[in-house]
């Protein structure tokens, strides 16, 4: 005897048994797992009800008959850069064959696109100077890195540590995800990276291994209780620290 199918929950069902339950124990962590797990459950209803769409039919004629969705389509930002792609217009009148054509109007449609992320090398040159009176050699100081000797941009750092703490991303899928792009980095040397910008921007307490000496407890509101309102060095962003 085959089991019977599972019966699939109305979506209304599962947010309103998830709150409830979230609600009933908002300070443990399996009120968070649960919340998590409901979402993940609600993305994959939607996937599965966009997917058995009729507008979404292999059969154009099923796609034909789909009906309208009711539901209002927000506009794309206005601020956002827009490209204008202007299809040729024809030359004749499809009907009597005339080329007395004139322009009428015209039908925008807007599509939202993402350019894909670039990498480049940039180049600092320090020329070297001599001196014709004293044959001395002068030479501009070397740019400061956030990493020592290290090859590493800002922006390129803070791209790995916000994919790492931000959006859960493991270093290895990282290093994968260069792979595919081109960019040799192993997860060795993003490790690296990462622990010393975590080491550039502990607070001067922890970074110390002398602070907790002799049993002292480092000051953690000492910056608060300043009262100056500026941010230490160590409270700031990497990027912030090479402006």
């Amino acid at each position: 005897m085959r089991p019977a199918p599972k019966r699939r929950l109305p979506i209304s069902n599962i947010l309103s048994r998830g709150c409830a339950r979230t609600v009933s124990a908002p300070r443990r962590s399996g009120g968070r797992r649960l919340l998590a797990q409901l979402e993940l459950e609600l993305e994959e209803l939607e996937t599965t009800l966009a997917e058995d769409a009729p507008e979404n039919a292999a059969d154009p004629a099923v796609r034909a008959t789909a009906p309208r969705s009711n539901r209002g389509r927000q506009p794309l930002r206005a601020d956002l850069p827009r490209e204008r792609v202007v299809i040729p217009a024809p030359t004749q009148c499809p009907c009597c064959g005339s080329d007395r054509l004139s322009k009428l109007g015209e039908s925008v449609t807007e599509t939202l696109e993402v350019i894909p992320r670039q990498f480049k090398v940039i180049q600092t040159v320090r020329e070297k100077f001599t001196c014709r009176d004293c044959e001395s050699i002068t030479q501009p100081p070397a740019p400061f890195h956030p990493i020592a000797r290290g090859r590493a941009g800002p922006w390129l750092l803070s791209t790995i540590l916000c994919d790492k703490f931000l959006q859960h991303l493991p270093l290895n899928r990282q290093s994968d995800a260069f792979a595919r792009e081109g960019i040799d980095l192993d997860t060795s040397t993003l490790a690296d990276w990462v622990g010393a910008c975590t080491a550039t921007l502990a607070p001067p307490d922890y970074a110390d291994p002398g602070a907790c000496a002799g049993g002292t407890t480092p000051a953690r509101g000492r910056h608060h209780r300043a009262g100056s309102g500026e941010r230490p060095d160590s409270h700031r962003t990497i990027v912030e620290l090479c402006a």
